[in-house]
């Protein structure tokens, strides 16, 4: 499948779709995250969903296409570290569709029990999310399961009516900061940006921990990299996916690198400055604003809290010394 971008008017049917089952989430402007970054810096709240993270947007309306055509399965299987678990579960609920979750051992407690009460069956297999995703390929064979999977452009489209709700909102942002997965995010931003005529520059974030992304980027190839992140478990990927790629290489300016004490640091300005919890991938694009504080002085900048769902250990150790 060759690397696409839904236009304007597939975002807005997608958004159709999605307020369907939630309404838009807020970006708000904080004035004391914008006295500790000198800047003019928006927050586009996606930890404000049905399910605490972005993901949900895109599930929404891969389901909704999914139990509208001919083929439609008797059960799904997804491999995750928890936010596309979770949309998987709550389109698949409200689509009747019976799913299936694969996580790696170790996975958060929390969102695995999130998981389960979207009703999804739930399998522990692997040591990351790569041997996960391996594993539930073959089950879906194996079971004759349809694969739903963590990058396609339905998903895109329906993520990127968050991205379209922020820059309609903030139309003059300078710059937007996107923390990167397995790429849906940054690219239904990327998505918006070009249906709507806009120059914010955009930047992707990935964990100095997880650099698959950042090195892929550097190298102009598919590279795989190693992950030891123990805080940003939502950029924990260990092999790019190359559609994403394709789309990064072309429309994003530069890739920062973020520190697990980095995000544990940003974690604990959310809380302070805006009193919202993020979990470690939701604050990755405020530690890359702050690690680039100057380039970002007097401008005006959002950044995505793309996610809410931290373990209560986690979050403690986070706001105590990381």
């Amino acid at each position: 499948m060759k690397p696409s971008l839904p236009a304007l008017h597939a975002m807005e049917q997608a958004a159709s779709v999605v307020y369907r089952s939630m309404s838009p989430t807020p970006q708000y402007r904080w004035p004391l995250l914008c006295r500790e970054l000198g800047a003019d810096i928006w927050v586009k709240h996606e930890n404000h969903t049905p399910v605490g993270a972005f993901k949900v947007r895109g599930g929404l309306v891969y389901f909704a296409d999914l139990a509208a055509s001919k083929a439609r399965p008797h059960g799904v299987i997804a491999a995750t570290r928890g936010n596309h678990g979770q949309s998987v579960g709550l389109a698949a609920r409200l689509a009747g569709i019976a799913a299936t979750i694969v996580v790696p051992h170790g996975n958060s407690r929390e969102k695995n029990a999130a998981m389960g009460a979207q009703g999804v069956t739930l399998i522990e297999h692997g040591a990351d999310f790569q041997a996960s995703l391996e594993y539930a390929r073959q089950l879906a064979a194996e079971r004759d399961l349809h694969l739903v999977p963590s990058y396609h452009p339905m998903l895109v489209a329906g993520v990127a009516t968050g991205a379209l709700e922020l820059l309609r909102a903030v139309p003059d942002l300078q710059r937007v900061y996107v923390p990167i997965g397995l790429g849906s995010g940054i690219c239904a931003m990327v998505a918006a940006r070009e249906a709507l005529g806009l120059a914010t520059e955009i930047v992707g974030v990935v964990s100095s921990h997880a650099r698959a992304y950042s090195e892929s980027f550097t190298r102009k190839q598919m590279t795989e990299a190693a992950v030891s992140t123990v805080l940003a478990d939502g950029m924990a990927c260990r092999t790019p996916e190359p559609m994403a790629l394709e789309v990064i290489w072309k429309a994003v300016k530069r890739i920062v690198e973020v520190s697990d004490q980095e995000v544990a640091t940003a974690i604990r300005m959310l809380y302070e400055c805006t009193h919202n919890v993020a979990e470690g991938a939701g604050a990755a694009a405020l530690a890359a604003a702050l690690q680039e504080r100057p380039r970002n002085q007097g401008r005006r900048v959002a950044v995505l809290l793309t996610g809410g769902n931290i373990d209560r250990e986690l979050l403690m150790r986070a706001l105590g010394q990381w």
